[in-house]
């Protein structure tokens, strides 16, 4: 048995200046941007989360610009079994996760656990 839930949406932005994109983000959406965040670094900015929401991240990225989301899940290769199991196929398999792309076109990725409240709400495979 695995468990897994949706942990958040990424913003893929084909830019220069990721400081921009994730104040126009952070603006749009109404959640300011968490410096003290570990997932603000480098080519990432965080936006604050509120509690029990998911997870809104601007990544800076060398393909088109596009948004995905991130399933989290306790364990990734079951995870990534499942999904492939209703159609999915992997894209490519990263050092810490796997990017999968869906039967109708979209990318998505499998992650470790990121998010407080895994244990409440995520959902149990077999």
């Amino acid at each position: 048995m695995h468990r897994s839930r949706i942990n958040g949406i990424l913003i893929d932005c084909n830019t220069d200046d990721i400081d921009a994109a994730a104040h126009f983000w952070a603006e749009a959406l109404g959640r300011p941007i968490d410096p003290d965040h570990p997932g603000t670094r480098g080519n990432y900015r965080m936006l604050a989360t509120p509690e029990g929401q998911i997870s809104v991240q601007i990544q800076r990225v060398e393909h088109d610009s596009r948004i995905h989301l991130d399933i989290e899940t306790d364990d990734i290769p079951a995870e990534v079994a499942r999904l492939q199991k209703l159609g999915a196929t992997i894209d490519t398999q990263m050092e810490r996760w796997v990017v999968m792309r869906a039967p109708s076109g979209q990318r998505f990725c499998v992650v470790r656990v990121q998010r407080d409240g895994f244990s409440n709400d995520a959902i149990s495979w077999e």
